[in-house]
């Protein structure tokens, strides 16, 4: 049975990482945004970094920016009208990759979030085409982060799990999966049994969940136990040697009630299974 582990999230910021500290997590995710990667805050986030590992707690995962300068970080980006986004995820990618080696942290970059900007399609003739070249941009990410990085899946028609043929290609491939919960949910449209077919089928390469609950419909960010998910058959179909954290919305960001409440719950379906 897959182990509940208490995973929280915060950025770098002192103030969230200590109202995290107290609660003595198994794992810390960082959140990250474009802000963090000027040397000064490079060099803030490393301290915390420490100040987390030196807690001790034992899994630290560093996620990728969601936005450079209002456009999302996607990987389909492509040099030849997105030149500069390009360049910065690339910088920001090896930044973590760095700190990642120095201290033994994953990296999770967003295979695809949303494909919101219909630009970042223009320099390819079809979907394929584009795919092909995220696989590209991913194989790289793969060779330089090797043990160390990992890909989360959104909600975009380029790169989502819980389609079958999608979902059998991925574990093809074997690239190192984060499986957002709630982005599968909603890509699925609420289908829990379509849900926990592909957990099924991505068991084997998922080294990270995102644990959060969803109606279904959009990105709501819900606490566990508020939306539609059926966790009561989703958990037994987790790999048990993957990390994961309550990835929830908070109110206040310097109190994690809304993951706590997450994970008071998922420790009561696990009790009555």
């Amino acid at each position: 049975m897959f182990p509940i582990q208490l995973g929280l999230k915060a950025s770098s910021a002192p103030e969230q990482v200590a109202s995290r500290l107290k609660y003595h997590p198994d794992v810390f995710e960082f959140f990250t945004s474009e802000v963090d990667y000027t040397a000064d805050s490079l060099e803030k986030l490393e301290e915390a970094i420490q100040k987390v590992k030196s807690s001790g707690v034992k899994t630290i995962v560093l996620h990728h920016p969601m936005k450079y300068q209002g456009k999302r970080l996607e990987l389909v980006a492509h040099p030849k009208n997105n030149a500069e986004l390009v360049n910065f995820i690339d910088f920001s990618t090896q930044k973590l990759l760095d700190l990642a080696k120095k201290y033994d942290c994953k990296v999770l970059v967003h295979g695809s979030y949303e494909l919101e900007e219909a630009e970042l399609l223009e320099p390819f003739t079809s979907i394929e085409d584009a795919r092909q070249y995220l696989f590209s941009r991913m194989d790289h990410f793969c060779h330089i982060g090797k043990d160390y990085i990992m890909f989360e899946n959104g909600i975009s028609k380029l790169y989502s799990y819980g389609n079958p043929d999608f979902d059998h290609l991925l574990a093809e491939k074997g690239y190192p999966l984060a499986y957002d919960i709630s982005h599968a949910f909603i890509y699925l449209h609420g289908d829990n049994e379509a849900l926990q077919q592909s957990l099924k089928t991505l068991k084997d390469h998922i080294v990270h969940y995102h644990l959060v609950d969803s109606l279904g419909e959009t990105h709501d960010s819900l606490t566990l136990g508020h939306g539609k998910i059926d966790w009561a058959k989703a958990l037994p179909l987790f790999n048990e040697t993957a990390s994961s954290i309550y990835e929830i919305n908070l109110k206040d960001l310097t109190n994690p009630v809304e993951q706590l409440e997450s994970h008071a719950y998922l420790k009561q379906i696990a009790q009555n299974l």
